[in-house]
Order: structure tokens, then C-alpha cells, then sequence
């Protein structure tokens, strides 16, 4: 059965077009409720579920249907209000919930949102449990007898508690004390909290994007923009700057010359320091779209590196498969399985730092060690959905490019989980090439999907 709703990340599209409708949700809470109830009865969890958004105006009015569907359906609710997407992870576990839901769309603009669920474990929701969900909707909605409907609480402390948790991953032998950092926050779910846990280790933290409005998450911030963040840096004459995006589980760093670190450098940094520290770091989940120069610098630290499909429940999967501690993506969604279930860019952020502190070397050294290979990476929008696989002429064009890059590059075409777009990426030695190749794969995708 395939999924009707969910997609890679959860459910997510623009607010007011199906399904990001206040009816819609309403009729998700209760049917979540529902499934939910029937699998806590007789586990250790509780009847309830904890819910956090992001700073989107949409996400008041989200709340409030998820949170009267999920009453309806006899479960009590815990509100954070404004939280980070691993925060919602962390206290979903400690608080032995029934599940966690984040109202959220990640790096995306204000007028999209989106619903996304985590397990008691603090993981993604298992696929099994997402199509018993789905299968839910399709039944008549009714509310439990007055006697059985669920209470709704808000943790006051959630901030404290998450502040806390985070400095907890961080070495007790070391502080942050002499470093100037800044933080964009992306005027998302992590203004508050992340300054402050950078701050309590004792850092000089310079704060960006923490003026949330409603309408400015990821606006010209955050990791998907972070030219300020490398401004900023520059003009504060800061050691290092610190990107998140408006959910708070992605990171990109800035080195003290203003230069992008991104996910595949970071992830480095993270094995690199494990294997000093404790002789093993075990291996390393990239995924299709991580870069050939991390695998390679991996391997000559005799580190194992696997590909997974893109998106951090397949990273988070093929970890736990291997027994492997760390893994992530490009785009910064790093997942340290030592301490936490789930991307988290403020506990990312703090294994950086670890690496920085015990080095005793910038950041801009130890990204040198990776050399990465020349990719080029183009959206391509689509207005119908696209068989990329069974295409002719797409196949017949991705297979001359390979021939012309031979065993120095790679092609990776593949369609985004959250947007109506195909990716298109080119990966080898010379930058001009693979910039060629990748725009004359994207002029064949465009016209294969008018």
C-alpha cells in the first residue's frame, strides 16, 4: 500500500491547499489519536503526545486542530509552543509519550507547513504506522464520550529542559570559553535556545535571525541562506559562524574567512575527532548526494562510509542496521546516534566545537583535510510527476554524461520528498565540465516534464 499523505519528512505543502488545511489536520489528529491509542494499550507509554511547532503564523492555527483531534480521540496533549524539531524528539522519549508531533516545513518559506510525527523512541514514525494512520482518515469521524476525552497541559520548562539536555552532549573536560561565534537561529524554533546553550559553555555568541515575526523563518537566513552568517562573521572578526534553519535539525557552518563548511565537511570533522578520541569511530552514513571527497578523506582514516537513499529516516535506518554511531546529509541534517535519535544542528554544532577545543586547531583547518570534488546541483521544477527511470530520452542522456566522466564522476537524478521538483546533480574533477553536464541534463529533465 502505498502512502496517500505522507512523504519522506512527513505531510507538508502549502497552507490553505489540501492537505495543509485546518480540516484536514483536525481529521489527522484524530486519526493519529486513534492508531496511537491502539498501540499504547498495554506498552509503557503514555496516552499522550507532545506537540512543538516553529515560528510560522500557521502554526497557531495548526496547533489548535491537531490538539481538539487528538482530545477527540481520547489522548491527552503536551504544548511546547515554539521548539526545536530534536527537542520534540528529546522530550517525546524522557516524557515516555505516545508519539511526537512537530508542526513545521524545515527550511522552507513561511507559507508552506507541515505535520510530521516522531515515534515514542524519539524516531520517525515507523512507514507501518503512517498507513494505518492514512487508512484512519478514511473513517467517520467521531468523538469519544465526555468521560474519555484527553486533557491538554503546556510544559512551561521545555526550553530549560532542552538547554540542558544539549550541554549535556558537550565533553565535561572543556568549554567554550576565548570563542566567538556567530549564530543565525533563521528566525525559526531555535531563537531562544540555541544562543543560550553556546553562551552557558561560555562563548562570545553574536546572534542573527532571532526576531521572529510569523513570516520571516528562513527569510534571507539560517542555513539555506547563510551569506549574512559569513558577513557577519567577517565583520565581527568571529572564530567561526553557526547556521540553523527554522526547525533547528540542520547545520552549515562558516569558517573565520566567511567560507561555507557544509553537512559532508562537518560530518568529517565529527568522524575525525571520534577516531582520535576513542581509536574507532565505527563508520559513516552519507547518503546518494554526499560528496565523493568526504568518502575519500574518510577512507584514508580507514573509516567505512555507506550510501543511503536521501533523507535522514533512510540515514538514521542504515545506521542502525550497520551499528554505526554518526551519519547525515549535504545539507547539514547530521544524526550523532550516540546521543540523540534524530538530526540535531545545536548537538552538531557542539561535536564541531568538541573537535575545535581538542585540536586546538580553527575550523578552517580542519575542514582543509577533505578535498572536495566539483558537484553541481539543479532543481528542476516540475509541473506533473515524471518517470525519471522509465524515460528514454532522460536515460539516454544521463548515460552519455557518465560515459564522459568515466570513473572520476558520478550522476544522481532524483525526485525531491517534499517539493514538486527533480534534482539534478553531476559529480567530478573538473568544475566546468560537471556545470556543463548538469545543465544539459536539466534542459533534457525540463522538456521530458513540460
Amino acid at each position: 500500500m502505498t502512502r496517500k499523505y505522507f512523504g519522506t519528512d512527513g505531510i507538508r505543502g502549502k497552507v490553505g491547499v489540501a492537505p495543509i488545511t485546518p480540516d484536514f489536520v483536525l481529521k489527522l489528529g484524530w486519526a493519529a489519536g486513534r492508531v496511537l491509542a491502539r498501540h499504547s494499550q498495554g506498552s509503557r507509554t503514555r496516552n499522550l503526545v507532545i506537540i512543538g511547532k516553529d515560528t510560522r503564523i500557521s502554526g497557531y492555527m495548526f496547533e489548535s486542530a491537531l490538539e481538539a483531534g487528538l482530545v477527540a480521540a481520547g489522548l491527552d496533549v503536551t504544548l511546547l509552543g515554539p521548539m526545536p524539531t530534536p527537542a520534540v524528539a528529546y522530550l517525546t522519549r524522557t516524557f515516555h509519550a505516545a508519539a511526537g508531533i512537530v508542526i513545521s516545513a524545515s527550511h522552507n518559506p513561511f507559507d508552506d507547513n507541515g505535520i510530521k510525527f516522531f515515534s515514542s523512541r524519539g524516531t520517525k514514525l515507523p512507514d507501518e504506522l503512517e498507513r494505518e494512520i492514512e487508512a484512519e482518515m478514511d473513517a467517520p469521524m467521531q468523538t469519544c464520550d465526555s468521560r474519555g476525552l484527553g486533557k491538554v497541559t503546556r510544559m512551561l520548562d521545555a526550553e530549560g529542559r532542552y538547554i540542558e539536555y544539549c550541554k549535556s552532549t558537550f565533553p565535561l573536560d572543556a568549554n567554550l570559553d576565548g570563542l566567538r561565534i556567530v549564530v543565525d537561529c533563521a528566525h525559526g524554533a531555535t531563537y531562544k535556545v540555541a544562543p543560550a546553550v553556546f553562551a552557558e559553555l561560555g562563548a562570545t555568541v553574536i546572534e542573527l535571525g532571532i526576531e521572529p515575526d510569523g513570516f520571516n523563518i528562513n527569510q534571507d537566513s539560517g542555513s539555506t541562506a547563510p551569506e549574512g552568517l559569513a558577513r557577519a562573521v567577517r565583520e565581527h572578526r568571529a572564530d567561526l559562524g553557526i547556521a540553523l534553519d527554522g526547525d533547528g535539525d540542520r547545520l552549515i557552518c562558516v569558517d573565520d574567512s566567511g567560507a561555507l563548511v557544509d553537512g559532508d565537511e562537518l560530518l568529517y570533522i565529527i568522524a575525525a575527532e571520534q577516531q582520535r578520541a576513542t581509536g574507532v569511530c565505527g563508520g559513516v552514513v552519507g547518503t546518494l548526494m554526499s560528496n565523493l571527497g568526504m568518502e575519500v578523506a574518510l577512507r584514508e582514516l580507514g573509516i567505512p562510509f555507506a550510501r543511503a537513499r536521501v533523507g535522514d529516516r533512510y540515514v538514521l535506518e542504515m545506521m542502525e542496521e550497520k551499528g554505526w554511531r554518526l551519519g547525515g546529509e549535504s545539507s547539514g541534517h547530521i544524526i550523532c546516534r550516540d546521543v540523540t535519535t534524530t538530526g540535531d544542528g545545536i548537538v552538531s554544532a557542539l561535536r564541531v566545537l568538541a573537535a575545535i577545543c581538542a585540536s586546538g586547531q580553527s575550523l578552517r583547518a580542519l575542514r582543509s583535510r577533505v578535498t572536495k570534488f566539483p558537484q553541481t546541483m539543479i532543481n528542476v521544477r516540475v509541473a506533473r510527476r515524471t518517470d525519471i527511470g522509465g524515460n528514454a530520452t532522460i536515460g539516454d542522456a544521463v548515460r552519455a554524461v557518465e560515459r564522459a566522466l568515466g570513473d572520476r564522476g558520478r550522476v544522481l537524478l532524483r525526485p525531491s520528498g517534499t517539493e514538486p521538483v527533480i534534482r539534478v546533480m553531476v559529480e567530478g574533477h573538473d568544475a566546468v565540465q560537471v556545470e556543463q553536464h548538469a545543465r544539459e541534463l536539466a534542459d533534457v529533465v525540463r522538456s521530458a516534464a513540460a
